[in-house]
């Protein structure tokens, strides 16, 4: 780390003693004796380390606090003065100074409190470039389609991001992207700066997950040995992302009910009301209006995570975006696998494009990523893309056809009649009808949900 320091001192001893002990440790340092001077320097370069004495010649250490505050937020800034008294560094403390040391000083302790000051530095601006590359990942514009339902979809991204929204709903088939979304409505937000919190709500048994959310006190049962915060706590002045809720158990959706009521709750086994101000986004990828029918979901606890609402459209609906995304995919693949390939075939776009994508855009980079890891050329073909089963086909297989009768079909039924007959000739293994039919498992419950087939 090539350490910059500027010393703002209008005692000439004082820098010259300063100067010789932070070369000898490697610094660069840079001298101003007056605040016009440290002004001029703190215009033409950055540093890692300020030392400001509190009466300068021409103006107040604390006039040129104010000027490094809005110069650089990150830098630290140590308060040096043989005039040490509580207001004084009171003020300094509320304009930003990382400490406050008086004259003569011992210089032992000084070198401690500059190593801390340049410690706190360095992980400030690793923490800002963190953050910087984390809003810029989940910007909306790195969304990726151009189709008409998604170009609404960014406006409402954005518009919910924007408010005050502190109740959002995510709708949309396994794979649309829930997920990205939710960050992207985070980072977008005023929340951005706190925590993003998120939990699958098939993950953990009921008794955990209730833990995991709302914390426990020591002793709320066998192995809880400590006070712990759940993730409403922590996420407070964030965001909290709660996935598959349409699967949580019964019992702790009437307690998610009256949190999102009353925005307060109490950790497992405590007696005390704790208030958070959080935003919760909720998704899921059940039918939850069937779910609210048959008992499995509570018809409140709907009404009251439907007030924003957002369906994500599958990918089959959203046209040349599997073109689009196709490309973009492939781009950001080959670059992580360093693989020189440039361009899509139209066969293997053709491919692409005939295929239902019961997995969305989630089984698109899935292809994607094992097409550009297997493939031998600068081109990805039809042969690159293995679709459905997860296997090529053979030539059985391809050589089957189905010839659309002149009166056209009702695609839906016939769908559910192939589903049907699947199970059938299985013998109701999901596995091995799934396999008849060229999808993954979780691709075929999927459909015997949609058609009420899934006991």
């Amino acid at each position: 780390m090539n350490v910059r320091i500027l010393i703002i001192e209008d005692e000439q001893l004082i820098r010259w003693s300063l100067r010789q002990k932070f070369e000898s440790l490697g610094y660069q340092v840079t001298e101003a004796q007056s605040g016009t001077e440290a002004l001029e320097a703190l215009n033409g370069g950055v540093y890692d380390l300020i030392m400001l004495d509190y009466r300068l010649p021409d103006m107040t250490g604390l006039d040129v606090l104010s000027h490094v505050r809005e110069h650089d937020s990150d830098v630290v800034v140590i308060m040096m003065t043989a005039f040490s008294t509580i207001e004084s560094a009171v003020d300094a403390m509320k304009l930003g100074a990382y400490d406050y040391i008086t004259k003569p000083f011992d210089m032992d302790q000084l070198l401690r409190t500059v190593q801390k000051a340049l410690e706190t530095t360095k992980l400030r601006r690793e923490v800002r470039h963190y953050r910087e590359h984390i809003e810029n990942e989940y910007d909306v514009s790195r969304i990726v389609g151009e189709h008409a339902c998604m170009k609404e979809l960014f406006d409402i991204i954005r518009r919910v991001a924007e408010s005050n929204a502190s109740t959002v709903f995510l709708r949309g088939e396994s794979g649309t992207g829930k997920d990205l979304v939710a960050r992207v409505i985070h980072y977008n937000s005023d929340r951005a700066p706190r925590p993003f919190m998120n939990i699958t709500c098939t993950a953990l048994s009921e008794t955990l997950l209730e833990s995991e959310l709302f914390g426990h006190e020591r002793g709320a049962f066998t192995d809880a040995k400590a006070q712990k915060k759940g993730l409403f706590e922590m996420a407070d002045g964030g965001t909290i992302f709660l996935d598959e809720v349409g699967d949580m158990p019964p019992g702790l959706q009437a307690k998610l009910l009256r949190f999102l009521e009353e925005r307060r709750f109490r950790r497992v086994g405590g007696t005390t009301e704790i208030s958070v101000d959080v935003r919760v986004i909720a998704a899921t990828n059940r039918d939850i209006e069937k779910a609210i029918t048959e008992g499995q979901f509570r018809e409140d606890l709907f009404y009251r995570l439907n007030v924003i609402s957002i369906l994500l459209p599958p990918l089959r609906e959203r046209g040349d975006d599997i073109r689009i995304l196709a490309q973009h995919l492939t781009a950001r693949f080959a670059r992580e696998f360093r693989k020189s390939i440039h361009q899509i075939d139209e066969t293997a776009f053709r491919k692409l494009c005939a295929y239902a994508w019961p997995g969305n855009v989630r089984e698109l980079r899935n292809v994607i990523e094992r097409a550009v890891l297997l493939a031998r050329g600068d081109t990805l073909t039809g042969d690159d893309i293995v679709v459905g089963g997860g296997g090529r086909p053979s030539s059985a297989t391809s050589r089957t056809t189905f010839s659309l009768p002149p009166e056209g079909i009702n695609l839906k039924m016939l769908e559910g009649e192939l589903i049907r007959q699947a199970m059938e000739r299985s013998g109701n293994n999901q596995t091995q009808a799934a396999r008849l039919l060229g999808l993954r498992r979780d691709a075929f419950r999927y459909r015997l949900e949609k058609f009420g087939m899934l006991k």
